[in-house]
């Protein structure tokens, strides 16, 4: 039977074990950097792959320079922890894994980074689809801003700024679309509240640089890989203007928890016949696959768990 666990503390515990006081200094002030990871089963060869798994605990640990965290684990180590872990839970069925490393002292009027101390925790829970829409999802221009990378980093996943997300997918959600784009203080195109941005115009493919205060999305670049090297088509980074999302041919979004996900219209507007467009099904048809091992050519980006 498959069980609850986490990795906290230097070992694996029941997760109900897994708890910090009120007084941890993340609760209070959100000094914590996180990466979402999926774990995606394999009916027919009875394995779990973990899709780009080195890349997420790279960037968790770029994070973790960013906000003065010391932890006792390079990407290899937290690669065999999360094996581990996952090896000791036995689920069998697409999983979400959540590692997050954090302020753990005890203090809560202390805003000097470099006198706190750090720990590193891990959970994986049961995850199917992160947009509960069936086709192409409906989406909205946020009135909140994408905060700019002078304010707090975006580019890696510092838990206090997803505040900035999460107010933005709940105006969405309140006002009945599926997710929420949002643009940088200059009113440019940044992402959505949680994937990155893509745009399809006359057969060319485009997306907002990171400059434009984005997440540097592992998914993000997996798309552009797909994009370039199996459909021969190549994706131009640059500044794109609220306006030509309403005139794109197609517009998706990709994620580690929202995957490639296809925009049917924006602000009640279609984006293109508001259907799938084929670039996006395309890549959309590719990246299922191969996030599950089926593809030999992207096998490398798969971290397989055999399970008992």
């Amino acid at each position: 039977m498959p069980q609850s666990l986490a990795f906290f503390r230097g070992n694996i515990v029941p997760i109900e074990d897994a708890r910090v006081s009120v007084m941890t200094h993340a609760l209070h002030y959100g000094t914590a950097v996180f990466e979402g990871i999926r774990g995606n089963w394999n009916e027919e060869d009875g394995k779990l792959y973990v899709f780009r798994m080195a890349e997420h605990y790279d960037r968790l640990l770029q994070g973790c320079r960013m906000m003065l965290m010391d932890i006792p684990y390079d990407t290899e180590e937290l690669c065999s922890i999360t094996v581990e872990l996952l090896q000791s839970c036995g689920y069998k069925q697409d999983l979400y894994i959540r590692p997050l490393a954090y302020k753990s002292q005890e203090l809560v009027a202390n805003l000097k980074l470099q006198e706190l101390d750090s720990d590193f925790t891990l959970i994986a829970v049961p995850f199917g689809a992160y947009i509960e829409a069936e086709g192409a999802i409906h989406c909205t221009t946020s009135s909140w801003r994408r905060i700019d990378d002078t304010i707090i980093p975006p580019r890696v996943k510092i838990s206090g700024h997803y505040v900035n997300s999460i107010l933005a997918k709940t105006e969405a959600t309140l006002a009945g679309f599926d997710e929420a784009i949002m643009l940088t203080p200059d009113g440019d195109v940044s992402e959505g509240s949680g994937e990155n941005l893509f745009l399809v115009s006359n057969g060319r493919i485009y997306t907002p640089p990171v400059s434009d205060n984005n997440l540097t999305g592992i998914t993000r670049d997996s798309a552009i890989t797909l994009a370039r090297e199996e459909l021969g088509i190549d994706v131009v980074e640059r500044v794109i203007r609220r306006s030509e999302l309403y005139l794109a041919d197609e517009v998706f979004l990709t994620g580690t928890a929202a995957h490639i996900t296809p925009v049917g219209s924006l602000d009640r507007r279609p984006i293109g016949d508001g259907e799938v467009g084929p670039i996006t099904q395309s890549i959309l048809d590719t990246y299922v696959g191969l996030i599950k091992g089926a593809n030999p050519k992207y096998k490398d980006w798969c971290t397989e768990i055999p399970m008992e």
